[in-house]
């Protein structure tokens, strides 16, 4: 059996674990609250989660477009970034896949026949990550421009109303 067999057809099992594996980075209360709640308007974070890691399996195995893969990155990431996750545990989830494929093919007695399917695999994989990591950024960034603006125009407020902010009349460009 290759790489491609094995990722077909463990795939639910194989997904399961990467959902539990990201849940594992939540609080407790947080994490049972996300498994179990399935409602779509009640967990609205955990639906995402579950579609979208779904999505970003099938995409990533399937060899898609990068943009397919970076739009399912990206609905995740949006939401780890408002999270109080550093950037290293936003994207970690990543390399968990590394880890649950290996532990397929050596639970399957894989190993030896499949270790150059499983090299590239990890590339990919790799590939992946940068990506996420550079989507998280961004999210970040953004954020934090957001929380400066916010802090501009609060300050301006505070000035005005003291009155220590005067406008500076148009100069005669002609004088």
């Amino acid at each position: 059996m290759d790489l491609a067999g094995l990722l077909t057809q463990e795939r639910s099992n194989l997904l399961k674990r990467w959902r539990d594996a990201i849940l594992e980075t939540y609080p407790a209360d947080s994490r049972q609250f996300l498994r179990k709640e399935k409602d779509t308007f009640a967990n609205p974070v955990g639906t995402i989660l579950g579609q979208e890691l779904d999505a970003l399996f099938d995409a990533f195995t399937a060899l898609s477009d990068d943009g397919k893969i970076k739009s399912c990155l990206e609905n995740i990431l949006r939401i780890r970034a408002v999270q109080d996750f550093s950037p290293s545990g936003a994207v970690a989830f990543i390399l968990d896949l590394k880890k649950i494929v290996s532990g397929m093919v050596k639970a399957k007695g894989l190993g030896n026949g499949i270790t150059l399917e499983v090299a590239a695999f990890n590339r990919k994989v790799d590939d992946l990550l940068l990506l996420a990591f550079d989507v998280y950024s961004g999210f970040r960034l953004k954020l934090y421009e957001l929380r400066v603006h916010e802090v501009q125009n609060q300050v301006g407020a505070l000035l005005k109303r003291a009155n220590l902010v005067c406008e500076i009349p148009d100069a005669d460009p002609a004088v």
